[in-house]
């Protein structure tokens, strides 16, 4: 309980902040600007028609929420398991639920596009399959800390399963390498210049920007959550 204490700040307290997050309200901002080139000012694409432009929301989740949102789960697990500080449990913690909403956002946004598409909403294809269960893990990994009550115990069994779950993007990144998938090849990250037309390329990057900045939105204001949350927590048992 005191090494806990310590790990957060003295000034921790109950009361929320009244001032309004200028960080979330830009990314909201962002995002609808980036659906709005999406809609109107973005050419729709000739074989696969207006279906196509989930691309431009499907893309950007998947990107941000398996090598931004699961990456920072990793790596804050694993420093924490070296230096057991409780700062970076909290920001995986954080990390994982935004992953997990960002992924959430993927499996939705593909049934929709392939649907018209590949004439399914669903195949058992390597990268969908990959998907929901990395998905799986990561509820997994939200249950887990909601089911261990001691605060060390519930770090430690969190960082091994965060890890776990960060090692699946990779898999999903070469699935559609080492499977026959009905999934299309990487157009983005891949060694030759980007399949897009310019257009399309400038309206890709404008929503992989917009959703960037929505990830760092919501992973501040999630971990300023989680701190406050503790602090009190902290606090109560003291006074217990």
């Amino acid at each position: 309980m005191e090494s806990h204490a310590r790990s957060l700040p003295e000034h921790t307290s109950a009361r929320p902040e009244s001032r309004p997050d200028w960080l979330l309200l830009t990314a909201v901002l962002a995002v609808a600007g980036a659906l709005v080139r999406i809609l109107w000012f973005t050419p729709v694409e000739l074989r696969q028609g207006v279906a196509q432009k989930i691309f431009y929301l499907h893309v950007p989740a998947a990107f941000i929420g398996l090598y931004f949102a699961c990456g920072i789960v990793a790596v804050s697990s694993l420093v924490y398991l070296w230096l057991r500080d409780e700062r970076l449990d909290l920001v995986a913690e954080s990390a994982a639920e935004i992953a997990f909403l960002f992924l959430s956002v993927v499996l939705v946004t593909g049934p929709i596009w392939g649907k018209p598409v590949w004439g399914t909403w669903w195949s058992w294809d390597a990268r969908l399959t990959l998907s929901l269960f990395l998905w799986f893990v990561l509820l997994g990994y939200m249950l887990l800390r909601s089911a261990v009550e001691d605060r060390s115990a519930r770090a430690r069994f969190s960082a091994v399963m965060g890890v776990l779950a960060a090692l699946l993007v990779p898999f999903i990144h070469m699935s559609v390498y080492l499977f026959r998938t009905l999934h299309p090849m990487p157009i983005i990250l891949k060694p030759e210049r980007p399949s897009l037309p310019n257009e399309m390329l400038v309206t890709l990057l404008v929503s992989m920007g917009a959703f960037a900045l929505l990830f760092a939105a919501l992973l501040r204001r999630r971990y300023r959550y989680a701190h406050l949350r503790e602090g009190v927590v902290a606090r109560e048992e003291e006074l217990a």
